[in-house]
C-alpha cells in the first residue's frame, strides 16, 4: 500500500541525478513523487516532469523553506523526505515506513551508518557528523543517531505539531530536537548510504553549513534545555567579568595602577552573569513542569 505516501524531494541543480531518484522510488511503487526545487539553474524540473513528477518551484531559499512550502502541497498520510542526489535508497522506503504504519512512531530517522558505502562520506564530514550526534544526545538528552540524515519518514499530522523555521541545512536538526520537545515518538532505522554519482556535485559546504546546524542546534536548545543554553551565555559573561578583574587586579597591586572603569565593567559581567544562569535555572524548571503537564494530559487522554 502506498497511496498513503508522498515522497518529498526537495532539489537544487540535481539534473544528472533527479531522473533516476524518481524511477527508482516509482519502481517501488510510489507513484506520489513531489519535487520542490528552490530554483535550480539546470534542467532538473524539466527532468522531473517529464519522469512523472509534480513539481513546484520554490517561493523562498533554502531546503528548510522547501520542506515548510511543500507542506502546503501534501495531502497524504505519510511523507517520505529523501533527498535529489541518489545517495539513498529507494528499496529502503518499506523499512522507513513501517514504524509509521504499526504505530510505534511518528518520525523515522534513516541511519546512513548503519551501512555506509565506501566513498560516500569524507572524513570531515563524518567527524562533524559524529560531533553534532554526539552534542545533540547531551544537549537534549535523546540518542538519535544520525540527526542529520536527509532520509525521513513521518506522518503529516505529527509534522504539523512541530513549529518549523529553518531555512537551510538546519532542517534536519530542527524536526529531530522539535521532535523531542514536542514529544513526538521517533524511530531510527538503518539504511543504505551510497557515494553520489559521478557528474553531480553538492550544495553542502561542510564548514559553512557545519557551522549553520551547530548554531540551530544550540539555538534550538533554548526551548529543550534552557540551563544549557543560558548557562553557556552566563558562564561566558562571568568568565569575561572575571578576566577583567584580574587584569586590574595584577595592574593594581603590581604596577599600582588604577582602572576603576574596567573594574567597574568587570563586576557588572559577572553580576550579569550569574543573573543569567538564574534565569536559565528558572527556566529549566518551567520545561520540566510542561514536560510533566503534558505526560499527565496523555495518559489521560490515552486512559479515555
Amino acid at each position: 500500500m502506498t497511496e498513503d505516501v508522498c515522497v518529498l524531494i526537495p532539489t537544487l541543480d540535481e539534473a544528472e541525478t533527479i531522473g533516476d531518484v524518481i524511477d527508482g522510488f516509482r519502481a517501488e511503487g510510489y507513484e506520489n513523487v513531489l519535487v520542490i526545487d528552490g530554483g535550480s539553474a539546470d534542467e532538473t524540473r524539466e527532468i522531473a516532469r517529464d519522469h512523472g513528477a509534480r513539481v513546484v518551484e520554490q517561493r523562498g531559499e533554502g531546503k528548510g523553506q522547501a520542506v515548510i512550502e511543500a507542506l502546503e502541497e501534501i495531502d497524504a498520510e505519510y511523507v517520505l523526505l529523501v533527498d535529489g542526489d541518489a545517495t539513498y535508497r529507494p528499496e529502503d522506503a518499506d523499512a522507513m515506513l513501517e514504524p509509521l504504519r504499526e504505530g510505534r512512531a511518528e518520525h523515522v530517522i534513516g541511519n546512513r551508518f548503519a551501512d555506509m558505502h565506501p566513498g560516500a562520506m569524507t572524513r570531515l564530514n563524518r567527524l562533524g557528523n559524529r560531533l553534532i550526534n554526539r552534542t545533540f544526545a547531551v544537549v537534549h538528552h535523546h540518542n538519535l543517531t544520525d540527526v542529520l540524515s536527509g532520509y525521513r519518514a513521518f506522518s503529516v499530522d505529527a509534522i504539523e505539531r512541530l513549529d518549523l523555521s529553518s531555512n537551510g541545512f538546519g532542517i534536519e536538526t530542527e524536526l529531530a530536537v522539535e521532535c523531542v520537545r514536542q514529544g513526538v515518538d521517533t524511530e531510527v532505522v538503518p539504511i543504505g548510504y551510497r557515494p553520489r554519482p559521478d557528474g553531480s556535485e553538492t550544495n553542502l559546504h561542510p564548514l559553512r553549513d557545519g557551522a549553520v546546524i551547530a548554531l540551530t542546534l544550540y539555538r534550538l536548545a533554548k526551548l529543550n534545555n534552557p540551563i544549557l543554553y543560558y548557562g553557556a551565555i552566563g558562564s561566558t559573561s562571568m568568565l569575561a567579568g572575571g578576566v577583567l578583574g584580574l587584569y586590574v587586579g595584577y595592574r593594581w597591586f603590581v604596577e599600582g595602577i588604577s582602572h576603576e572603569v574596567l573594574a567597574l565593567l568587570g563586576s557588572f559581567a559577572i553580576l550579569l552573569g550569574i543573573q543569567i544562569i538564574m534565569f536559565g535555572v528558572l527556566s529549566d524548571m518551567i520545561v520540566t513542569l510542561h514536560r510533566e503537564q503534558r505526560r499527565r494530559i496523555e495518559q489521560i487522554t490515552d486512559d479515555e
